[in-house]
């Protein structure tokens, strides 16, 4: 990893994401209880459990989209802002325009989610695409990409707005060895620069030192 403290995006005060004796309902049931966790600057949990038992609830209600039935989310340390608008939410859904081309999507990603003059500086939209592999798409409409590319482009999207928190849930859906490497590296970045990642998967992602949390009989 870089040294955080060089980095022009590294973040400028220790943060702590805290969940405390989290409820969630949906549908009339209860999919979380009782659940508790916390994650600090530069580190990354990864959630795990079989379909259906509440990792893309326990993402979605850490991002402010679902209600609590009980409990607290905090991001302890941050000087302003909710939480939401200190997230980055990545859905199974790569929430693209198909009829955009890849840069025109992540300029409108990187003004609807752009920080005040006091939020670091975001990678430039060329430096994302190049990072993650697409540098030769950028003028491409979103319609005609492969699924890997445009779960890339999804990705890239985390780049050009600096968000020190981020939710990622089955990041590596349709990606292929090389993009997952690249994946990991990104991510390994981001902690670097103080960043914190909560991450729902089922397979590993290759993520150095992470915890690991557990929702099978958890609810």
């Amino acid at each position: 990893m870089t040294n955080a403290s060089a980095h022009p995006h590294a973040a400028r005060h220790s943060l702590r994401l805290r969940v405390d004796h989290l409820c969630v309902d949906r549908g009339g049931r209860r999919v979380l209880s009782n659940l508790s966790l916390s994650v600090a600057s530069s580190e990354a949990l990864v959630v795990t459990g079989r379909n259906g038992v509440g990792k893309s609830t326990l993402l979605r209600a850490v991002a402010g989209l679902l209600p609590k039935a009980e409990g607290a989310i905090e991001l302890d340390g941050a000087e302003s802002g909710e939480l939401c608008v200190l997230a980055h939410y990545l859905a199974h859904v790569d929430g693209l325009k198909a009829a955009l081309t890849v840069e025109e999507n992540l300029d409108f990603w990187a003004r609807f989610l752009g920080g005040d003059d006091e939020t670091p500086k975001p990678t430039t939209i060329a430096d994302a695409l190049s990072r993650v592999g697409l540098a030769h798409v950028a003028q491409a409409p979103v319609a005609i990409l492969s699924a890997g590319q445009k779960r890339r482009v999804a990705l890239a999207r985390l780049l050009v707005a600096w968000r020190p928190l981020w939710l990622l849930d089955e990041p590596s859906s349709a990606l292929d060895l090389a993009s997952r490497e690249r994946l990991a590296r990104i991510v390994a970045e981001h902690r670097a620069c103080g960043g914190m990642i909560v991450v729902a998967a089922h397979e590993p992602l290759g993520l150095a030192d992470a915890r690991e949390l557990s929702l099978e009989g958890a609810t």
